[in-house]
């Protein structure tokens, strides 16, 4: 049996707000930019809203190893990179990476319920600091 979301009009406040965005920002940011429209929700109400929008499929819940989860208004299956300096995430314009689930199950006797697939990088701003960075220390 399956049940319609009730979209409260907190939901479609966090909802309409992160998919006007695509710095896939964490439930701080998203609670700021909500505030202006709802001053008085508390940031326990947005982090159970984004869970919520994201068990039913409406967004994409970013959880990297070692970072604050951020959030994905677009729910359609697609790529992120990262930037390992400021930690910046983008879309990438790639069709996801075709894994082979049930050979991963046969091989490791693991229910496979999902992957996330992580590309690393520098971002354009932090590769032009890292550039300026270098020339400097080799002028030293």
């Amino acid at each position: 049996m399956t049940h319609r979301l009730r979209m409260t009009q907190q939901r479609q406040v966090i909802l309409e707000e992160l998919r006007k965005v695509t710095t896939h920002p964490t439930a701080d940011e998203i609670c700021q930019v909500v505030r202006q429209q709802m001053p008085h929700i508390s940031l326990a109400t947005v982090y159970r809203n984004l869970d919520i929008l994201a068990a039913n499929g409406l967004i994409q819940k970013l959880e990297l190893a070692g970072h604050q989860k951020r959030f994905d208004g677009d729910a359609e299956e697609h790529l992120h990179v990262r930037c390992h300096s400021c930690g910046r995430i983008a879309d990438l314009p790639a069709k996801p990476i075709d894994v082979p689930l049930e050979e991963i199950q046969q091989v490791t006797d693991f229910k496979i319920t999902g992957h996330r697939v992580e590309f690393l990088g520098l971002c354009p701003e932090c590769s032009k600091a890292d550039k300026s960075e270098s020339a400097t220390a080799r002028r030293a």
